[in-house]
């Protein structure tokens, strides 16, 4: 875990945490090393709404998953 005092190691680590790979990992921390931390704003958007739409993807087949185990349980299958 990285010191609060360490702010590269602290956004590294929550890039980490958050999944990104490799190439969004350098870019960001690119952007964090030359100043422009609003400059990975863009980066992290993108990537935020690309794990929305596999948590979205993920919960319509849920939602599929449950419909059938309902019509299975009700008997009308």
């Amino acid at each position: 875990m990285a010191e609060a005092s360490d702010i590269y190691g602290i956004i590294y680590q929550n890039l980490e945490d958050a999944g990104c790979d490799e190439q969004i990992t350098q870019r960001c921390m690119a952007l964090a090393r030359s100043g422009n931390l609003e400059g990975m704003l863009p980066i992290l958007f993108h990537y935020r709404r690309e794990l929305l739409d596999t948590v979205r993807s993920g919960q319509k087949k849920m939602d599929c998953l449950d419909y059938l185990i309902y019509k299975i349980r009700k008997g009308y299958l």
